[in-house]
């Protein structure tokens, strides 16, 4: 699968190329260049699985230069007990008959953007082997809020990776 800018649909990269270079070149986001449908028989399928496995499996669809099983063990390494309070990750909860809400609060920063930013570390770094080998990897945050905790979180002790956090005064 190719994945181009928002901003130029002639700048097509891979998955793994779009990891590292993170925001495109002319200032677009990078996109998949069509979206995975999935059947009822699917998501009803995932819907049974794990918080990791459902993940692994999703990300599949988009990721297609990683193996299942490496992006299965990013996964429950990102989501698992380490560094979640309950296995399900993002636990569905129903609050009326009719009314569900997904938490996205369990993980170590108690921010949704732990969500991204402790698989994103396993991603960045497998992907940097495929593109840019032996280059370190250097990020940069700027924030006013909980971005930088949950970033400084998810690639702390990543080898490879140095991470700074810029805060407004």
């Amino acid at each position: 699968m190719y994945y181009v800018s928002t901003r130029d649909a002639g700048r097509r990269l891979t998955a793994s190329q779009a990891i590292v270079e993170g925001l495109s070149r002319d200032g677009g986001l990078y996109l998949p260049e069509e979206i995975p449908q999935l059947t009822m028989d699917e998501i009803k399928a995932l819907a049974a699985l794990s918080y990791p496995e459902r993940a692994a499996k999703l990300m599949k669809r988009y990721l297609d230069e990683f193996t299942e099983e490496e992006l299965l063990g990013f996964a429950k390494s990102a989501y698992g007990p380490a560094k979640f309070d309950t296995p399900a990750a993002a636990p569905v909860v129903k609050l009326t008959e009719n009314t569900y809400i997904q938490e996205l609060w369990h993980g170590p920063t108690c921010a949704f953007k732990d969500m991204a930013l402790q698989i994103l570390p396993y991603l960045l770094t497998t992907s940097a082997k495929k593109t840019v080998d032996g280059k370190q990897i250097a990020i940069l945050v700027a924030t006013s809020g909980d971005t930088g905790k949950a970033a400084l979180e998810g690639f702390k002790a990543v080898d490879g990776t140095s991470i700074s956090v810029f805060y407004p005064e």
